[in-house]
């Protein structure tokens, strides 16, 4: 998974139209701006996923995966909001590792520690297991795809989650780095899907869809992190070279970006080849309040709108078709 050597490009067949996924970070209600507590466990905002769905998802026949933790795993009424979305062939479901809410809880609570990948390897592993359990026997299928909260990825998630039967990984964040409080640094990966071996499976990397715009991006990679740090910081240039649109890095998420970057993000990637994008969000955003980018109800208005209008542009004006996860694997396994 995080080695490089060993990752194989994962193609659409020639001709294929752009592709765009949606997944959604499907967890429990917690203060982003507080320590990690493991009481943190509500789930109101589930009720409040139908709504996508009613004014984008299904106008647009997207089938988008709800990556569940454990707090909505173990919450009847949220089971059931997402059950009856399942069972109606409306989403598919996998996989989202908060530790800090995850039992068995035998290590501090710490930055570093809300890092997966950092537990050690048992203790992640009996976490991915009981997590895995809980959601098969909760949604009456197994979970076939995986994303880790914060990112957090560790050199022992990737046979973990082999072991325990996923054919997906949708973790990796390209062109950044998390390594201040303790996370992983993907500073060396791209926004390409990848397959990769673990144990004695292949799985199928899906990363975040992040890159770099404007006229400087294909120096984005080097010049990005200089111009955020030291006197590039201090003056502000990372700020300036985004309002000139020089360079900027963007991330296919409406809780981050606006349409007008998402869909400069989506040309420019486009340019460089890339031909499947990943947006995403938090499940909480959908109720005002419980995220830092959703605090009213003109905000979540202008989520769901962003992301009805971004749809509509990728189907329209780039000519790209929705697929699910399930779907997308499949269409690339076909290619190897």
């Amino acid at each position: 998974m995080l080695k490089k050597t060993q990752h194989v490009p994962a193609h659409l067949a020639p001709g294929q139209r752009p592709v765009l996924l949606v997944i959604v970070d499907t967890e429990g209600e917690f203060a982003w701006d507080q320590p990690f507590n493991r009481n943190a466990i509500g789930t109101s905002s589930i009720a409040s996923q139908p709504q996508m769905h009613a004014r984008v998802f299904d106008a647009f026949g997207i089938v988008p995966t709800y990556m569940v933790d454990w707090p909505v795993a173990t919450t009847p009424a949220a089971i059931a909001t997402l059950r009856r979305l399942l069972d109606a062939g409306r989403c598919e479901i996998g996989a989202h590792l908060h530790p800090w809410v995850s039992p068995p809880y035998e290590e501090v609570l710490s930055d570093y520690n809300s890092y997966g990948g950092n537990l050690p390897r048992q203790l992640e592993f009996d976490k991915l297991r009981l997590l895995t359990e809980t959601i098969a026997d909760s949604f009456g299928r197994r979970p076939r795809a995986f994303k880790a909260g914060r990112y957090g990825l560790g050199p022992h998630t990737a046979d973990s989650i082999a072991a325990l039967g996923y054919d997906i990984d949708a973790s990796v964040v390209p062109y950044c780095a998390f390594t201040a409080d303790g996370g992983p640094d993907f500073r060396a990966f791209d926004e390409h899907p990848y397959w990769f071996e673990a144990g004695q499976r292949e799985l199928l990397e899906l990363p975040v869809t992040t890159g770099y715009c404007g006229w400087l991006r294909r120096f984005g990679p080097h010049l990005y992190d200089a111009v955020q740090t030291g006197w590039g910081q201090r003056v502000r240039l990372g700020g300036v070279l985004a309002r000139l649109h020089a360079l900027e890095r963007v991330r296919l998420s409406p809780e981050v970006a606006s349409g007008v970057e998402m869909r400069r993000l989506t040309d420019a990637l486009l340019a460089g080849g890339c031909q499947v994008f990943s947006l995403t969000y938090h499940s909480p955003s959908m109720t005002p309040g419980h995220t830092p980018y959703v605090r009213c109800e003109a905000d979540l208005e202008r989520l769901i709108t962003t992301v009805h209008d971004y749809c509509a542009w990728f189907r329209d004006r780039v000519g790209g078709e929705f697929m699910s996860l399930s779907q997308l694997r499949q269409a690339l396994a076909a290619q190897r």
